[in-house]
Order: structure tokens, then sequence, then C-alpha cells
């Protein structure tokens, strides 16, 4: 594992321009991230998972004020991002625009508990995100095993490791009451 460091910011901010895959440590599992405004750049991504064309991805921010840039937040919601954020909670939500990566009208947000996962989304703004494996194999947990999933696929991995090892918990908040769609970390 290395450590991330100014360069390795730099370079991913340069990739995800470019609509290219960086992978990035979070507080979950060790991800790879994408543009979520790109659709060139999210069929690359769905294509390296081995997804079908479809499948939704979360999008990491910095903050509940930054997620509410792209989704509408309920008072649920509000609450629940405002108790476990930054952490392992993604929430479904509304969303404000018509982005390639909503889904149905929605998008899962989440704000991770990691340092360079936060830095990189400081300097990059959001990123459409996924765990580092392909469909149904175990995820990566640091930038070599990522590597070693993907090699050059992925144009840059931030050095790191994932500070937990289960996906994070995922709510939908489109409904009153929430409804749990994936159990994790957040009981």
């Amino acid at each position: 594992m290395r450590r991330c460091d100014v360069g390795m910011i730099e370079d991913a901010v340069e990739a995800i321009r470019d609509g290219l895959i960086v992978g990035v440590p979070t507080d979950t599992v060790y991800g790879v991230a994408a543009d979520p405004t790109s659709v060139a750049a999210l069929e690359r991504l769905a294509l390296l998972k081995g997804r079908a064309g479809g499948h939704p991805f979360p999008v990491l921010v910095t903050s509940l004020h930054r997620a509410a840039d792209l989704v509408e937040f309920s008072a649920a919601a509000t609450r629940l991002g405002t108790e476990h954020w930054p952490g392992p909670l993604t929430l479904v939500l509304p969303a404000r625009r018509d982005l390639p990566v909503a889904h149905g009208g929605t998008i899962g947000v989440r704000v991770p508990d990691h340092p360079a996962a936060l830095w990189l989304l400081e300097v990059a703004g959001p990123l459409a995100v996924t765990s580092a494996n392909r469909s149904g194999e175990p995820a990566a947990r640091d930038d070599w095993e990522a590597k070693a999933i993907f090699g050059d696929e992925v144009a840059v991995y931030l050095g790191g490791i994932s500070l937990g090892g289960t996906p994070s918990t995922v709510v939908d908040c489109t409904v009153d009451p929430p409804v749990l769609l994936r159990a994790g970390p957040v009981g």
C-alpha cells in the first residue's frame, strides 16, 4: 500500500476530466470512480465492473450541503445524513437534475469518512463510485489489490487502504418512511 500524495490527486483529477477511471480508498471498501456527468465515463465504469448498462452507481460527495446540489432531501433523509455522515450510509434520493448517473430519477449519495477520498472529492467534485472488483467477486481492500484486479484499465490508483471492509448501508429515502435496501455497518 502506498500513501496518497499531491501528485496522485493531481493525476487522478486529470484522469477524471479525461473521462477515465480512478481508484480511491474509502471508509468501506476500495473503490473505482468516474465523472458522474459523463455518459462515456459511466459506461467505462460499467464495462470495468462487468455490469450491464443501467445499473446505478452511487455518488460520493464532501458534505450534506454538496449532496443537496444533486438530490432533494426529505426531513428523514436530512436527519439520517446529519447523524451518519461522514460515514458508511448511502441515501437514495430524488435527483435535482437530469444527470447521466441518475437511475429512474434517483441518485444514491454518500459522504465517505476517509481522508484520501475527501481530498479527491474536494478537488475533483462529486464522483460516481463502485467497489473495486468484478461483479460477484470480493472487493479490493487497497490500491495493490485493486491494481491486481484491473491493471491498466484504471488510470490512477490513489494509495491507501479501505477502513471498513463492508459495503455501505443503503436506504431508500424516496419513500416515507425510508426503506432499508442493503444492510451494512449502519444499524
